[in-house]
């Protein structure tokens, strides 16, 4: 009976278990995960308020939930202390696929960037979705200003999310402690910034109009900065998605001041050269404005303007890192493969498959994954024959804690569902996450092992 281990409980990991369910009837499946809780960046990654994406936990629940798919969460595979080697984790399954996905943030590469008050979108994002590895810090303390570098739907999640109030942001599973710090922020005016133009922005229309119906929030669009982009000018030979992100600009850049609390400001034409401290921290980021070269680019003018901010983050895209004993492609931040086979020395390793991110690099939405991980799937089973001649453990379960590892299965996963709606209820208010890794292992702790 072929034993199957997915490294990672995310969309692209759950996919992948739940192809090789569908198209095998008799394969076992553990899908792993060094969190003790499921659902990767559905959970800690969408915008707390956006419930409908994060209704899409249900679907992945059912997937977690097959008889042939077993979760095993609180394993973490790689070569450090307290982690499983990825050489043991073949040793003890058939086949095993990685979906880890795309683990760091890409960094500017300017200098201050290290000043305090400066930080990545992830950084925020973790903090807010109560990832347990975030940063315990309340990022808007003393803000009055904030730049967002970048000006893709991340980009657009953590602008909405500065000017989200009480009212819009109580109803949702943010932890407390950030909830009760994005509340009371002063932050009155958000840059989000581009170093091209609105026709290249990476932003679905769905999340760009999302901005325009935030309360006391005014959206700014500078028209005459916008229009050296030609597709702004006359968008009617631009894709379909790219037309109506213009058309929405184009209504914002055309409405009067309206004395709104808030102020979005949506940037295009500048990139960030330096980020300027003051009292010890960042105070401002310096950008050259660029113009477009023709080919699809931008050139720097020469000429620069200084942009108030006590709080930067950088949202310019994500990159794979290397996993534990797989041959790893530096330019890509890919593991190199062939259908989801991974390639050493250009030829498959036999039990050896990559999903998602690590697989393709960090494109696409949440629904890419569906396809990736299906052609992963077919590759592996279509090696099953050979690779369930491995010898291989029974059930690898009891060699992982013979080692010492004591995974938390669904029943703990559970026990964790329990306790936020318990501390949301003390709260008066719905599910409240657990936002740090003792209180989740506490409330796993004590339900029936996997």
């Amino acid at each position: 009976m072929l034993r199957v281990a997915v490294v990672g409980s995310g969309p692209s990991g759950v996919y992948t278990a739940q192809s090789l369910v569908q198209q095998d009837p008799e394969v076992l499946v553990d899908v792993l995960d060094r969190l003790p809780s499921p659902y990767g960046l559905v959970r800690y990654g969408v915008a707390p308020d956006h419930e409908k994406i994060k209704s899409l936990q249900n679907s992945l629940r059912t997937v977690l939930e097959h008889e042939r798919v077993r979760f095993l969460g609180g394993l973490p595979v790689g070569s450090g202390p307290g982690e499983l080697p990825g050489a043991r984790l073949r040793e003890l399954y058939h086949a095993v696929v990685y979906c880890v996905g795309a683990a760091t943030d890409r960094h500017l590469g300017i200098p201050g960037e290290e000043l305090p008050g400066s930080w990545s979108a992830t950084q925020f994002v973790s903090w807010y979705s109560a990832h347990p590895d975030a940063v315990a810090d309340s990022f808007v303390h003393g803000a009055r200003s904030a730049v967002v570098i970048g000006v893709g739907n991340v980009a657009v999640d953590v602008a909405r999310m500065l000017a989200r109030g009480p009212a819009e942001l109580s109803p949702t599973d943010m932890p407390q402690a950030a909830l009760t710090a994005l509340t009371a922020n002063r932050v009155t005016d958000i840059h989000m910034v581009g170093r091209r133009g609105p026709s290249q922005a990476r932003f679905t229309t769905k999340e760009l109009r999302e901005l325009g119906s935030l309360p006391d929030t005014q959206v700014v669009v500078d028209e005459a900065e916008s229009a050296l982009d030609p597709g702004y000018a006359d968008p009617s030979a631009l894709p379909a998605a790219q037309r109506r992100n213009v058309e929405a600009l184009r209504g914002w850049a055309a409405l009067p001041p309206t004395g709104a609390g808030r102020r979005i400001r949506l940037r295009f034409f500048r990139r960030p050269v330096e980020l300027l401290a003051a009292g010890g921290r960042v105070g401002a980021v310096r950008f050259e404005r660029t113009v477009p070269d023709g080919t699809g680019g931008v050139t720097g003018t020469g000429q620069y303007e200084d942009i108030e901010a006590q709080l930067v983050l950088r949202s310019v895209g994500y990159r794979g890192v290397p996993v534990d004993g797989l041959p790893f492609d530096a330019v890509l931040g890919t593991v190199p493969h062939l259908a989801g086979r991974v390639l050493r020395d250009g030829r498959p390793s036999p039990g050896e498959y990559v999903a998602g991110w690590i697989k393709r690099g960090p494109t696409g939405v949440i629904g890419t994954n569906r396809p990736c991980a299906k052609e992963t799937a077919t590759s592996l089973l279509a090696d099953a024959a050979e690779l369930v001649r491995l010898d291989r453990p029974d059930d690898p379960l009891a060699a992982l804690r013979a080692a010492g590892f004591r995974p938390v299965g669904w029943a703990g996963w559970q026990a964790i569902e329990r306790a936020e709606a318990e501390l949301g209820a003390t709260l008066g208010r719905g599910t409240v996450k657990l936002p740090d890794w003792e209180s989740l292992l506490a409330a796993a702790q004590g339900a029936d092992a996997p």
